[in-house]
């Protein structure tokens, strides 16, 4: 039975890159004719270093200019060209990064850091997107992630690499962006804190409210957590797929997996 369109779920925010070049210092770091993303719940990212995959989303995020093309969202609220926008208005849109490297939370406690992630500029200017809610609903949030993630004593510093890659996953889902690319979450990250990201991944893709990209090195991480995935190699996107496909694929074994590589 089809559904009403009252009963029709909305569909995912998704991204659409055309003819997108990037290059640097004379070397094409980024060259896609066409790719979209998020069609899927979990979409991952892979490929060798220098690929291009972090240029691919610094790109989308507004941290790095085009050299030719264009960057399409399309979101709850219609289709938005992201191509000439800052950083902290494609944030606005509901486009949010998290950060491959941890620079920050180092003079603040855990709940602290937490509590201003939705209320202190910064590149993103997250500011912009909490202020409309209460004080009780983050607290009501920022609550739930902390119990979730099961930090000892939110009270005290981040001490480790690890709480401060989980507390970045949680300031980026605080700001309920509807496109979130998350670079190497799990880096860092000991195994049963590992499985608690990939848990409230898989969670967060199904519930269907919002669309996930993942870079990531992990690969049992993204053969389990992923529904469709996208190779890049040499700037260039090679092949997507499901995960099944991919990993299979002539082309990714011996650019990525290595030639003498065997699926179990």
């Amino acid at each position: 039975m089809e559904s009403t369109p009252s009963t029709r779920p909305a569909p995912r925010a998704s991204l659409v890159l055309t003819d997108v070049v990037k290059s640097f210092g004379g070397r094409t770091v980024a060259d896609i004719p066409h790719l979209k993303l998020g069609r899927y719940g979990v979409e991952g990212l892979i490929g060798p270093n220098g690929a291009g995959k972090t240029t691919v989303t610094k790109l989308i995020t507004g941290a790095h200019s085009l050299d030719r093309g264009t960057i399409s969202y399309h979101g709850p609220s219609g289709v938005i060209d992201l191509s000439q926008l800052p950083s902290h208005r494609i944030a606005r849109a509901g486009v949010v990064k998290s950060n491959q490297v941890i620079q920050d939370f180092e003079t603040l406690t855990i709940r602290d850091s937490l509590l201003l992630a939705a209320a202190r500029p910064r590149d993103e200017r997250f500011w912009y997107l909490g202020r409309s809610r209460t004080s009780a609903e983050l607290v009501n949030d920022i609550d739930g992630y902390l119990e979730y993630f099961r930090f000892e004593n939110p009270d005290r510093h981040a001490l480790s690499a690890g709480e401060k890659k989980l507390l970045d996953i949680i300031r980026c889902l605080l700001v309920k962006p509807k496109f979130l690319l998350l670079d190497e979450p799990t880096a860092g990250l000991p195994q049963w804190e590992t499985d608690q990201v990939k848990e409230l991944v898989r969670q967060l893709g199904a519930e269907g409210e919002i669309s996930i990209l993942i870079i990531e090195h992990d690969l049992e991480l993204m053969w389990s957590v992923c529904d469709y995935v996208h190779f890049m190699a040499d700037g260039k996107l090679l092949l997507q797929g499901t995960p099944d496909e991919v990993r299979s694929d002539p082309t990714v074994i011996e650019k990525y997996l290595g030639g003498g590589h065997v699926e179990g």
